[in-house]
């Protein structure tokens, strides 16, 4: 049985409260009401507004035999993002600065140490000078031009054995295609060349190329290296799928070394690496192995990859069956462009689903252009079929803008430990562990 006084005593609780909180609104109240109202109201004169100009290109998309080549060296002495076709200053701005009308000059007379002819023949294009880790690239047809210039200049010194890797994974089979078709670009621009060049080796065969694919393993598509188009066009069309999904890449490179090394070594020639894929590899823990053998061997390695997710290790698309109808969420790895995550791995509830591009490549295939001289190629990927951007594309990043925030290539033995000896960077690194779903 409830008490009388008890009933008393809740009522009167409930009837100061309410006396309360009403005084408390009224207050608020007034003071908001007894704010002055303001109106901004901002114009401009008309001789200060900008002049609005619109500017057109119309793009012609290259897909002739080029009849010149730039010789420049691949790699460059900072591991900048990509390289630039036009020049940063405009030639006629500068012709017309201020500072070159009445130029100042003074000379100073010292005693100059000149380089020795050694030094002056020898070409730092590929080992000495690291690689370039972001040239982006429209597609095959312009990779396949700027892989012929690198190609050129190390033809100066030596002839090539070029061995091709190709992904064996089903989502390349297109790609693979279209090299097969444009391959004949290669050979046709490298030809020209040397009817013009006299520095350039001769003979029919400056340059062998080898197509193997690899997966869970290495296959081998060319019986010999060979010169032949149709042979080699042939080989590409033989490239079978894997089914195991696996990408071990690292342990492909450490085998094209041991395998084609010492052949190139008898007959004089400079072996080269050139990577086809999608993916970063499934094996990573052998990247520095590969590093180390390709630095042995002076083997340059090109890459004509895609473009890593932000801070996590996987991408998923958007695929629909065509049998059933039935839609699927499919993950691939596809990053990150560090040498761990340094991002949550989840989503506030489960994992990480929705993927973000990173405007870099994966960091192993990054890591490895750049450390054996060789070119990083950004290639236009699906971008559309990413799980998140099934209606909308994803935003695109401005490659030099982009060059601030390069992650840094460094082994992930030393990274690890530059890590640790941040306590910021270490803390941020417990919690994305912790968080690990």
């Amino acid at each position: 049985m409830i008490r009388t006084e008890n009933i008393s005593a809740f009522v009167t609780s409930v009837l100061i409260h309410a006396l309360l909180l009403t005084a408390l609104g009224m207050i608020r109240y007034s003071l908001v009401s007894e704010q002055p109202e303001l109106v901004l109201e901002t114009t401009f004169d008309e001789d200060e507004l900008p002049i609005q100009e619109e500017f057109f290109q119309e793009l012609d998309p290259n897909t002739e035999i080029a009849q010149t080549a730039n010789l420049m060296p691949g790699g460059e002495l900072s591991t900048e993002l990509a390289s630039l076709k036009e020049p940063a200053i405009e030639e006629d701005k500068l012709a017309s600065a201020d500072s070159l009308a009445e130029p100042d000059i003074r000379v100073n007379l010292s005693d100059a140490a000149l380089p020795g002819d050694s030094l002056l023949v020898e070409d730092l294009g590929a080992e000495e000078v690291a690689g370039e880790t972001g040239a982006v690239v429209e597609g095959y047809g312009p990779a396949l031009s700027r892989l012929t210039q690198e190609l050129l200049r190390l033809m100066r010194k030596n002839k090539l054995l070029v061995a091709w890797l190709f992904d064996e994974s089903f989502s390349m089979k297109a790609d693979q295609k279209a090299i097969s078709q444009q391959f004949h670009k290669v050979y046709e621009e490298l030809r020209i060349q040397q009817q013009r060049d006299k520095s350039l080796k001769k003979g029919d065969d400056v340059l062998l190329t080898a197509i193997l694919g690899f997966g869970d393993g290495l296959h081998t598509l060319t019986k010999q290296p060979t010169s032949d188009l149709r042979e080699i066009r042939a080989a590409i069309d033989r490239i079978g799928i894997d089914e195991t999904g696996k990408e071990n890449m690292c342990r492909a490179v450490v085998s094209v070394i041991d395998e084609y090394a010492r052949m190139a070594g008898r007959q004089k020639r400079r072996l080269v690496i050139v990577i086809v894929t999608d993916e970063s590899p499934s094996d990573e823990s052998y990247l520095e192995n590969a590093i180390t053998r390709a630095k042995q061997t002076r083997t340059p390695v090109y890459v004509l990859g895609r473009e890593s997710m932000f801070g996590y290790p996987y991408a998923f698309f958007h695929w629909t069956d065509p049998k059933y109808g039935l839609d699927h969420h499919v993950r691939i790895n596809r990053g990150p462009e560090t040498a761990f995550s340094e991002c949550l791995q989840y989503n506030g509830t489960w994992e990480r689903t929705r993927s973000f591009p990173s405007g870099f490549g994966p960091y192993s295939q990054m890591r490895l252009a750049r450390e054996t001289g060789g070119i990083f190629f950004i290639l236009p990927g699906d971008n559309l079929k990413l799980l998140g951007y099934e209606k909308h594309p994803p935003p695109k990043f401005d490659a030099l803008a982009m060059k601030e925030y390069q992650p840094q290539l460094l082994s992930r033995k030393e990274y690890a430990e530059r890590r640790r000896r941040s306590k910021f960077r270490s803390t941020i690194w417990s919690v994305i562990v912790t968080l690990n779903p």
